[in-house]
Order: structure tokens, then sequence, then C-alpha cells
């Protein structure tokens, strides 16, 4: 696949989404730090004349009029967030808080479809191509609709901060289109709830004996992914498949000097290395090892491209690390923690209820300690085993001697087989395509649970296009789906008008 200048993304169909979406593609938006896209989407919002306001937290809300003849239609809100998940491939250099995703036109290798994907870093078709959508279909002249609130909320990636923060009153509609969906057969009508979980420590280091030398094992070439949306594919985890050859080479005894895995709380860990003292023998247990596991990860997970690399690391000579034991309390840690689906939903055939993402080990030497936090993200439709998988990951922790931290959470978004937004919905997919939707519920979290506490009872329903490889540098959109999903969002905008 060759890089295509965004100028031919923006000529792709319909020009109007494509033509939103590359703007805002060309803008970075980290989770946390959105004010460069605000920036652009106010200024938008003021060359089309449409009124923008802002909360506290940094939420937008777009107010676009009715179209001639609609102004006594009850008030829709079109529904995404504006941050995206920033990760690249080892080797890319990019820098997200200011450079532009560029942008690639291709086909899928698999079913020959024309997509559109980032060169060696994430879309961020999560949550673009939606917020792309809403302006679209508010901004042309051809749609007919009731008054629309375009709801573009920050920070929905690192914790739903500003979904968790709108105030009543920001918005006034009563039914919400969610548009942050990635299949455009599915009206999705519930989500799971999530919440994290941080495991520190600060062990004491000491210097390495002289017949150590400092070896790096690093994991790398996994899918990664989404922690809720592919947690089922049973991909890899760069954190356990590396714990694992150490403990197959039988080192986990071997002085610790570093330990880094993972980037981000909802995604699924790509790479992870270690630093490791290792004597010459153990190199070679390693080594042997490293290859096994690989092979085995590979076949179990289908992970063709995972390499495990065993390398000399001058750059860490001299350095202290734990101790053997310290070192062992950590790895077995890391070892014990759930990690993938843990339960199904019991009435909803093929629902993940319950799964654990192990996501992220950090380490830093400072004052002769090693401060070591790691990170795990739970997700369940249901609250109480939700809160139950966190206190079993805080009760390995504290037997591991570690300080336990429950960060943010969040509940679910409980279905509602009668809406009557769901009951247009499906009647007008199947008069555009022939066909029946599926309904049903989605592991991963959507802002919906979390805006109908907030605002007050909304009748919602979650659609978007095909995008695969999420929260990864292999995401993708499609671009047929994309004009489905226009279509679609019209045509449901269309009936909605009729009362």
């Amino acid at each position: 696949m060759t890089s295509t200048p965004s100028a031919n993304v923006e000529a792709l169909e319909p020009k109007a989404v494509w033509q939103f979406f590359a703007g805002i593609a060309a803008v970075p938006r980290p989770s946390g730090k959105e004010e460069k896209i605000r920036a652009h989407l106010k200024a938008l919002a003021e060359r089309l004349k449409l009124e923008c306001k802002e909360d506290k937290i940094g939420n937008l809300l777009i107010v676009a009029p009715a179209s001639p003849g609609c102004e006594k239609v009850p008030t829709t809100i079109l529904q995404g967030h504006v941050d995206m998940v920033c990760e690249k491939n080892a080797g890319t250099q990019h820098d997200f808080e200011n450079d532009p995703i560029r942008l690639q036109i291709g086909q899928d290798a698999a079913s020959g479809e024309q997509i559109v994907k980032a060169v060696g870093t994430t879309l961020g078709a999560d949550n673009g191509v939606g917020v792309a959508l809403a302006l679209a279909a508010a901004t042309a002249p051809d749609v007919k609709h009731g008054p629309l609130e375009i709801l573009c909320t920050v920070d929905e990636e690192a914790g739903m901060t500003g979904a968790r923060h709108i105030q009543p009153g920001f918005v006034t509609g009563q039914r919400l289109i969610n548009l942050d969906s990635e299949e455009d057969d599915v009206i999705y009508i519930g989500c799971a709830g999530g919440g994290d979980v941080s495991l520190i420590w600060d062990f004491a280091t000491q210097p390495v004996p002289t017949d150590r030398k400092p070896c790096r094992i690093t994991v790398k070439g996994l899918r990664g992914g989404h922690s809720g949306g592919d947690i089922h594919e049973n991909r890899g985890n760069a954190i356990k498949t590396l714990v694992r050859a150490v403990f197959a080479a039988k080192v986990e005894a071997a002085p610790l000097v570093t330990f880094h895995g993972g980037s981000l709380r909802n995604a699924l860990p790509r790479e992870a290395h270690a630093v490791f003292a290792l004597t010459g023998g153990e190199v070679e247990a390693l080594k042997k090892a490293a290859a096994e596991v690989k092979a085995l990860v590979s076949h179990e997970s289908a992970e063709p491209e995972l390499a495990i690399l065993v390398e000399p690391d001058n750059g860490h000579a001299n350095q202290p690390a734990l101790s053997s034991a310290d070192t062992t309390r950590l790895l077995n840690t890391l070892a014990g923690l759930p990690h993938g689906v843990l339960e199904m939903h019991p009435k909803v055939a093929g629902l993940v209820q319950t799964s654990n993402n192990v996501a992220t080990v950090r380490s830093e030497a400072a004052g002769g300690k090693l401060h070591v936090i790691v990170g795990a993200l739970s997700r369940s439709s249901v609250d109480t085993r939700l809160e139950t998988t966190r206190a079993q990951i805080a009760a390995v922790g504290r037997l591991a001697g570690a300080k336990v931290e429950l960060g943010n959470s969040y509940s679910g978004w409980e279905p509602d087989v009668d809406s009557p937004l769901l009951a247009t919905c499906r009647d007008i997919y199947k008069t555009c395509f022939g066909e029946t939707p599926k309904v049903t519920a989605i592991h991963a979290g959507l802002e919906c649970g979390i805006l109908g506490r907030q605002i007050g009872k909304l009748d919602m329903v979650s659609f978007g296009p095909h995008i695969t490889g999420a929260h990864s540098p292999d995401e993708q959109v499609y671009v047929a789906s994309v004009a489905k999903s226009y279509r679609y969002l019209v045509a449901v905008l269309g009936e909605l008008t009729k009362g």
C-alpha cells in the first residue's frame, strides 16, 4: 500500500464526509489534549454559521437548525468523541501532539475492498469518522432533518471523562444517536461498564553481581487492538508473553533492571521489553525459551508477526536491579493476573460479559528504588461482576505487597428493546438495505450509559461504519461502509421528521 495525499481521500464518496474526516485527521487530538481539535471544530462551526457552545471540561455542542418545515420536530442528538488512541509501530516517526495523521488509500488484503488507513499509526476513524458523519448530515442542503445537536465529547478513550462531566441542560434533545460503533450491519442498544486497577510498588534496588550482564528481552509484532471489541479473539498480550518466556527459561529469579509494556489501558499490549541481569547460561536458556514460546503463542493466538528477541543491553550496564525475591514476586504477580475473556453473557449468545486487560507495565529508577506500576482495565455488563473482577486483581496485588489504586469506573448501558428510536432505526435499515439488522449489545465501552445518567432519560441507539483494528496501527475503515452509514443516517433523520 502506498501513501496517498489526503486530497485524494477527500475525493472519496460521500465527499462531505471524507472532507470533514480529512480535516479532523489533520489536527492532533490525543486523549486529554484536545485543545487543537476543539479549536478546529469551533472555527468550522463559525464558518458554517452554526451555533457552538463549550462546557467547562471542553465538550462541544454544535447546533444545526432544522430543515425548512421541520422546525417543530423533536431535537435529535448526534454524538461522537473527538479524541483518538495514539498508537504507532516501532520505528515509526510520529509526534501525536503535533503531527497530522498521514492518510492512505488501499485495499483490504482479505476482501479486496477499498479502505483508508494511516501510515504506521492509528487512523482515528474511531471516532473521527463518526463526527464527520454527523457534520456532513447536519450541513448537507439535500438532507431533511429536524433540529440537531452534535455533541462532541472529549477524553473518551482515556476514561470517558467528557461524558461523565456533561451537565443537565447542556443538551436539549431526548433522543441520541451515538456514531461510535464499528460494524455497519449492527444497531447497538447496550454496552459494558469498565474500571481501572493499578498495582504500585517501590522496590529497593541493589548492585548487580559482576558475573551478570544486562540482557534485553523484547516482544513485538502482536496485533494488539481494542481491549473490549477484540478481547474475544484471544489475541496475544505482549506483557504476558514476555513473562511466559522468562518462566519457561527458569530465569524468573534473575535480577530485573527495568520493565515496560503496553501503552494504553484500553489497548491490548502489542509490545513489551524488560532488562534482566543474566549469566551466560541464563542468556542461552532465555533464547531457547523465547523461540519455543514464540512458536506456541503464534499458534495459540494467530499472531504470525510475533517476534521475541533476546539481546545484550549495554545501555543498562552498571544499573542496579531488584533482588531475586522481588523480581520473582513481580513476575508471579504478572503471571497470576487474569487476562482475556472471563465470562460469557448467560442470555446473549456470543457476547462477552466480563473480561480483563493486563494493559501496561511502567518502571522508573530513582533514589535507589525502582517504581513499578501495573495497569489493568476490567469490563463487564454486570456491575457486580465488574467489581468482583477488580477486587480479585486488587487481592492479587495486595498479596504481592503492592499498593492498590482503584481508578476511574463507569457503569454500562442497559438495553431497551422497546425503544421507539430502535424501532425506527430497525425499520429504516430494512427499507434501505433489504435485510433486518442485528440488534445487540457490545462488550466495548460506549458513552451512552453515562450520558443517559448525566443528561436524564434518553432514547438511544449506536451505529457506525465498518472499522477494524481500532486502537492499533492496523486500524482501517472501509470506504463503501462509510457511504452505507451515511445513507443510513440520512434516511433515519428523514424518517424522524415524520413525528
